[in-house]
């Protein structure tokens, strides 16, 4: 079990690494343990989660060692950082998580179609 949550993201990906330099910028406790997808010392496979299935979908792994994958991994970030505490608390009060998340897997999907097409989205 980690101490702190557990981001993983595609560090090669343009869109991913500017939203979680956002994040990582205002995480100045460095309550999240942030791991690209390819850092060679980033393994998920220790976590049941396939490199392929992370290129997909966003996962994290919550203190407990629960893998969590997109909004639902969105929210265990945000319930940690400053400000995005408030959007979380938002999001679960009006019950739009499962909405939230199938817009999020629409635009996961098309994401890992365009990016993957080419072969980025292997480790060799």
């Amino acid at each position: 079990m980690s101490a702190r949550p557990i981001l993983f993201f595609d560090g090669q990906c343009p869109l991913c690494r500017k939203e979680i330099k956002h994040y990582q910028r205002i995480d100045h406790a460095r309550r999240i343990d942030w791991q690209d997808l390819f850092d060679p010392h980033t393994d998920v496979s220790q976590h049941g989660i396939t490199h392929e299935a992370a290129m997909k979908v966003i996962h994290a792994v919550s203190q407990d060692g629960q893998v969590l994958k997109g909004v639902a991994a969105f929210m265990l970030i945000w319930r940690e950082l400053p400000g995005y505490r408030h959007l979380a608390r938002i999001i679960s009060i009006l019950h739009v998580e499962t909405l939230l998340d199938r817009f999020y897997h629409a635009f996961a999907r098309r994401r890992y179609r365009s990016r993957c097409r080419s072969g980025h989205c292997s480790l060799e």
